[in-house]
């Protein structure tokens, strides 16, 4: 009888690539997530899904059905968005709610929601692949790992911050003996390894110099020390939303000292879009926010160019009524027009009541806007900011000076860079309250809109193009990435 011929054992075909983004439901966190994943779905046509908390995707995309979402709900550039739970569906009210309990909270029912959602896409027929997580998300890694899944670190700050928090964390060259010592003196140098000497203690994130004893966000300080423990545990790639040129200092430390980074920024939408000539217009953003319909941009059409000097503070940060006032002052003595977001929440009752007033005869005051629109708005010739960073990598590659108003976190940093690229200046605050007073307004509006100043921005907007383009250094550093991820089979 005739032997059996040995049927050929045919491999299982690998998943198609699946690319994760989890991100914590704050403004500041969302908008680089979804750069990257815009960017992500751009550079390789994988399917890449958004995850954050269920209380930011319900203000994001207020018409999607949760008990429908199924593979998720999809937006009009293509990525998908699958929500987890963080234990407060209803959202977070700083009057109501203790940080700390939260975020125990965002890790414990964020664990085991987040799991749900690896397995419903993997039930579903579109395993993730790789998952990448935004900072404040350790976890992320660890229940990723427990479903197979690789993971990468997406660093939305400045690579200088990251090498801060290694440094201090580590103990590395006495860095935090030598914050120690200085007492919250602001002035005060330090050392840091690897990073252009000399920064003061403002010029480093306020989670590593606050010398209070009832710092409400101490808690934020023993997770950043986490995450930079995990940099020394298993091998971790980390995503990091700066450029080559930007940072070359603090990325060669990082790199030095066993940190796999990988810069692949400016991660901003509108530069993979290829239009970057094309006139500014307000588009749906999903943001956490409501725009106040277009008439900014309208208004901008009609100022001259380079004329208008836009002030924001961000998401987060709150004005005080001296601050408000002030604020007014300064821009109604400068003579220039301007366009100024304030917050409903910091319009309540005193000095931001009467927006109409405050814009006075030249200006126009906000409570949200499209700042990609107005930042390419041709009018727009200087930018008075809390310097985050999305805000800062923004103006950077938009061309326009920036007036540095920091505030906490990563902001002393991000001012730090501004002066040190030279396209702008970062303001002197009143010590007693922390106010940015009218003159000093006035004074830094004029030097950052000197000629010198401008020729700067203009010579870093290019860079920040050149390295996000097709064939730029971060742009061949994330298709990279991608392609070992790949061949790698995710490991």
């Amino acid at each position: 009888m005739p032997a059996m011929a040995e049927e050929a054992v045919v491999p299982a075909a690998a998943p198609e690539p699946h690319f994760l983004v989890v991100t914590y439901p704050a403004q500041g966190h969302i908008n680089p997530a979804r750069h990257l994943a815009r960017r992500l779905l751009r550079a390789t046509g994988a399917r890449v899904t958004v995850s954050t908390a269920v209380s930011a995707f319900r203000k994001m995309f207020p018409d999607a059905n949760l008990e429908d979402a199924g593979e998720g709900h999809r937006d009009a550039a293509g990525v998908w968005y699958v929500p987890y739970s963080d234990g407060y569906d209803g959202g977070f009210d700083v009057a109501m709610h203790d940080h700390t309990h939260y975020m125990d909270q965002v890790k414990l029912v964020g664990s085991r929601t987040l799991a749900a959602v690896l397995d419903r896409l993997r039930d579903a027929g579109r395993p993730v692949t790789l998952a990448v997580y935004t900072l404040l998300l350790s976890w992320v890694a660890d229940v990723a790992r427990a479903h197979g899944v690789p993971v990468a670190l997406y660093w939305i700050q400045p690579a200088s911050v990251l090498a801060a928090y290694l440094h201090f964390f580590r103990g590395t060259g006495g860095v935090d003996k030598a914050i120690a010592a200085a007492g919250g003196d602001p002035s005060a140098q330090v050392a840091v390894p690897g990073l252009p000497a000399p920064l003061r203690i403002r010029d480093l994130p306020s989670f590593i110099t606050s010398t209070s004893e009832n710092d409400p966000y101490a808690f934020v300080s023993d997770m950043f020390r986490e995450l930079v423990d995990t940099l020394g545990g298993s091998p971790i790639t980390v995503l990091a939303n700066t450029f080559d040129a930007m940072e070359p200092d603090a990325v060669a430390s990082l790199r030095e000292h066993g940190v796999d980074v990988v810069p692949v920024g400016p991660v901003l939408s509108f530069l993979d879009a290829g239009a970057g000539g094309a006139p500014p217009t307000a588009t749906k953003t999903n943001d956490l926010f409501r725009q106040d319909g277009k008439g900014y941009l309208e208004w901008l059409d009609a100022q001259a160019p380079g004329s208008v000097v836009y002030i924001s503070f961000g998401s987060l940060s709150v004005m005080s009524e001296r601050q408000i006032e002030e604020v007014a002052r300064g821009m109604a003595e400068s003579g220039r027009p301007f366009l100024w977001v304030l917050r409903e929440d910091n319009r309540r009752g005193g000095a931001g009541a009467d927006a109409a007033a405050l814009g006075g005869e030249r200006g126009v005051v906000v409570g949200w806007c499209d700042q990609v629109a107005v930042l390419r708005h041709p009018a727009v010739g200087c930018f008075v900011t809390h310097c985050g960073w999305n805000s800062t990598l923004e103006s950077v590659a938009c061309g326009v000076p920036v007036v540095a108003v920091p505030q906490w976190t990563d902001q002393g940093t991000n001012s730090w860079l501004v002066e040190r690229l030279g396209v702008g200046v970062r303001a002197a605050v009143d010590e007693k309250d922390g106010v940015l007073e009218a003159g000093e307004l006035g004074r830094c509006i004029g030097f950052a809109t000197s000629e010198m100043v401008r020729a700067k921005a203009a010579m870093w907007k290019e860079k920040a193009r050149a390295a996000a383009a097709e064939g730029g250094s971060s742009e061949r550093n994330l298709r990279a990435f991608v392609a070992k991820h790949q061949l790698d089979g995710g490991n």
